[in-house]
């Protein structure tokens, strides 16, 4: 799979851009605040109709202008598609493929799958458990609608059910009503469980076999699923918590409430492990997701590397750019001579200045 062509007006800093890409490495350089993390945010946003900056559509709208849209064109063997998101200040966004107005976004993943990794995601290790559910999150709802289904009707019911412990804090009453939205609960919860314990399980043996080389097979890297509450355990576990989840208003337990945790020779990283085996970790979790992807199906993501190189070492820099190299890849950066030459210059280089791309000969 690969990015043919991208149109952005509006989005951010970018207007009227337009960019016909490489199918291997392409390299968007210049200062900073310039317009070139906005190029991967707009793709991200074409490929899961969300940005991974803000919840909020309309701030990515350029501030003099009242609407954005992006446009791309996706290339998968001898599939063409074409995704368009327009954004308006004072309307929904609106996406459609091939000209095909998609009605939920569970219908435009899987369109175009991309994999993205930015400084952030070298914290994935050491940040708080919401930023590792995000990472699963992502990547299974791209791989599965079944994921994205059972997600969305989870987060409904769970939302539900804080409303009505609110509620009975004024009336207790209500309190016997309470069962309707545990069961849902508990049958969406249950499903989101084994989704996850399957794709924990499937990324770590991955992560595992790249970690052994990074490292020389010095260390062992094992991706722990750590779910708030088993299965088989969860409904009496929602019993037994009910007076303290009223008391707070909100519900204690739950797959909104799983981690994962990265073991180093089976210590726990984010508190045993230092910045180097950390950030370690977080690049073969990244890239067990491509090869995760193109095992189940039969395509490589888009690689979007939002100035993470600078973050690495040379020994790192040269091990990740050997493995993505048959992966279609945007690149980030405000220096490229050290890029090109570990690529050995099969690459389309673009400068990026005050909201406008040019393409370099």
């Amino acid at each position: 799979m690969r990015i043919d062509k991208l149109s952005v007006d509006n989005f951010r800093n970018l207007k009227n851009v337009y960019i016909e890409f490489n199918k291997n490495i392409n390299i968007f350089y210049g200062d900073n605040a310039q317009g070139k993390t906005s190029i991967l945010e707009s793709i991200y946003f074409c490929a899961t109709g969300r940005s991974h900056k803000t919840h909020i559509d309309k701030s990515v709208i350029n501030f003099d202008e009242n609407e954005a849209h992006l446009q791309v064109f996706v290339y998968d063997d001898t599939i063409y598609d074409k995704i368009d998101v327009h954004l308006k200040k004072d309307l929904k966004k609106g996406i459609a493929v091939n000209n095909m107005t998609v009605r939920k976004i569970g219908e435009l993943f899987g369109v175009l799958h991309i994999v993205l990794f930015a400084p952030e995601d070298l914290s994935l290790v050491k940040s708080g458990p919401s930023v590792r559910r995000k990472f699963l999150d992502l990547e299974m709802c791209q791989l599965s609608k079944i994921y994205y289904y059972d997600l969305k009707q989870y987060y409904k019911v769970l939302k539900q059910r804080n409303n009505l412990l609110k509620d009975i804090q004024k009336n207790n009453e209500l309190r016997e009503t309470l069962f309707v939205w545990d069961s849902q609960l508990i049958e969406f919860g249950i499903k989101l469980i084994r989704h996850r314990k399957k794709f924990v399980e499937s990324i770590s043996k991955i992560a595992y076999v790249i970690h052994k080389d990074i490292t020389g097979k010095k260390e062992c890297l094992d991706i722990v699923y750590k779910p708030s509450v088993f299965e088989n355990e969860f409904e009496k576990k929602l019993v037994k918590y009910r007076d303290k989840d009223i008391f707070y208003g909100s519900t204690s337990i739950g797959p909104h409430k799983d981690d994962i945790a990265f073991l180093i020779n089976g210590f726990d990283a984010k508190d045993y492990g230092s910045q180097g085996q950390q950030r370690t970790a977080a690049l073969c979790a990244k890239l067990a997701e491509i090869e995760i992807i193109e095992k189940e199906k039969n395509t490589s993501p888009v690689l979007l590397l939002d100035d993470v190189l600078s973050e690495l070492d040379e020994k790192r820099q040269s091990f990740l750019l050997e493995r993505i190299k048959d992966t279609q890849v945007i690149i980030t950066c405000t220096g490229i001579e050290e890029i090109i030459k570990k690529t050995g210059g099969n690459v389309r280089l673009f400068f990026v200045e005050n909201g406008t791309v040019s393409i370099l000969p």
